[in-house]
């Protein structure tokens, strides 16, 4: 039974390695990419620092770990503040279209209104029609194209 009353929403502590770690995996593997033990290390050192600007909020009911969300301030050109990066979202399996995902969302909005930033954005795959339907309803779709450049 999944009870989503008791669902809390926090900044990641170093005592959630362990579900962080496998659900990044998860969230790796969906997109077909993977990343060294070393840079999970170097990641989660990041979110756990405080003098870093990377963080990640986790939602916990009891012991089990629903999802999470990694995120990021870095300044813009355009921009006197800062602009926010949700970078990964992440929610387990059967926990899924209960509303968490958007509320994790929400929480990054709140942590980035609190911080003054321009805004929150992100990107998704274009086959990604799960989680764009979740988007869609809680954000803009903007017309910008991702290119990358080796």
């Amino acid at each position: 039974m999944i009870n989503i009353d008791s669902l809390e929403l926090r900044l990641a502590e170093s005592g959630d390695w362990p579900a962080w770690s496998r659900m990044w995996a998860d969230y790796l593997r969906f997109y077909g990419s993977a990343r060294s033990k070393k840079q999970f290390e170097i990641t989660w050192a990041r979110i756990t620092n405080p003098d870093e600007r990377m963080f990640c909020i986790v939602a916990v009911s009891g012991t089990t770990y629903p999802g999470f969300v990694n995120f990021l301030y870095h300044r813009s050109f355009w921009d006197d503040e800062d602009r926010c990066y949700l970078q990964d979202l992440f929610v387990e399996p059967s926990w899924r279209r209960k509303g968490i995902g958007a509320q994790l969302i929400r929480e990054v909005g709140k942590h980035a209104d609190m911080a003054g930033t321009s805004g929150v954005y992100w990107l998704t795959g274009a086959d990604n029609r799960t989680a764009r339907r979740l988007y869609d309803r809680v954000a803009t779709l903007t017309p910008f194209i991702k290119y990358a450049y080796p």
